[in-house]
């Protein structure tokens, strides 16, 4: 890999966030068609423009993974260093995708230094990479940590160092969804909501406890049990839904990461199939 598939594997990243950003109606989540929202700040042309600012970060974990070439406990390290950095210049930029972050940025690593894995391929990497420890984090209370603390959630790094199930899921449910005549939209919906359907989404648990995280569970699992969003039913359960959890406050922000993440892997299969043909040309010239 050079720079430029560096910087390649960043855009594809910004560009999976910034269409999860665009879905909609996103249970409890930022609607692009809510323009009350812009008195907030949380607008959608707002986090389309913080999203932007990730990508020079992600392009910085794809050449430390690049130049690293294995997942070793220094690679974790510096993938650390220029996350923290990257969530600063973030806040700078109006705030938002933490969790969208962590899940894209180790994939992006996972996917750079094994140029020719897709999809749960990619993830296995990232399962070697999160398994070292971080030694120079902070030690700083988060929503994470104290669900970890109080609940035993195992969040965004529990994921991680399982080589990101929900990721692996969403990817699976997109495909099935399109297979049975869904609309592209529909399909990352119904991904969103088989996410939801299961995460310990450390959002919900710190808003709303145990009980308000298994509404969010039954809640999507309606929606999937009617047939998915490309039913009159199940689209009449999403709206439903989607007006609950906005009337509560409860934003599964956790899932959407992961729904990010999913779209990213996606994504990736042309992108890797160009690398490895790059490669392999450029070896049989000398």
């Amino acid at each position: 890999m050079t720079k430029h598939h560096d910087e390649r594997l960043a855009h594809i990243a910004v560009s999976a966030l910034i269409e999860e950003l665009a879905l909609a109606p996103k249970p409890g989540l930022p609607d692009p068609r809510d323009l009350t929202a812009r008195a907030t700040g949380k607008d959608h042309q707002a986090l389309r423009w913080s999203a932007r600012a990730l990508e020079p970060g992600l392009t910085a974990m794809a050449a430390a993974a690049r130049r690293a070439g294995e997942p070793t406990p220094l690679l974790r390290e510096e993938l650390g260093a220029i996350g923290r950095c990257t969530e600063h210049s973030v806040g700078l930029a109006g705030g938002g995708h933490r969790g969208a972050l962590w899940t894209l940025g180790l994939l992006v690593a996972g996917a750079a230094l094994d140029p020719s894995a897709r999809g749960a391929e990619v993830a296995a990497t990232t399962k070697r990479i999160a398994a070292h420890p971080d030694r120079k984090a902070p030690r700083r209370p988060s929503h994470g940590s104290t669900m970890a603390v109080k609940y035993g959630a195992a969040g965004a790094r529990g994921e991680a160092r399982a080589g990101f199930p929900h990721v692996c899921r969403a990817l699976k449910a997109v495909a099935a969804s399109r297979k049975a005549g869904a609309t592209e939209t529909q399909a990352r919906l119904d991904a969103l909501l088989t996410v939801m359907s299961t995460l310990r989404d450390n959002e919900i648990l710190y808003a709303a406890g145990p009980l308000g995280l298994r509404h969010v569970h039954a809640g999507a699992r309606t929606v999937l049990d009617a047939g998915g969003t490309a039913t009159t039913a199940g689209a009449e359960a999403l709206a439903a839904l989607d007006t609950d959890l906005h009337a509560r406050g409860w934003s599964p922000r956790g899932s959407a990461g992961i729904l990010a993440g999913a779209l990213f892997l996606d994504a990736l299969p042309a992108q890797t199939r160009s690398v490895v043909s790059q490669r392999r040309g450029s070896a049989s010239r000398r």
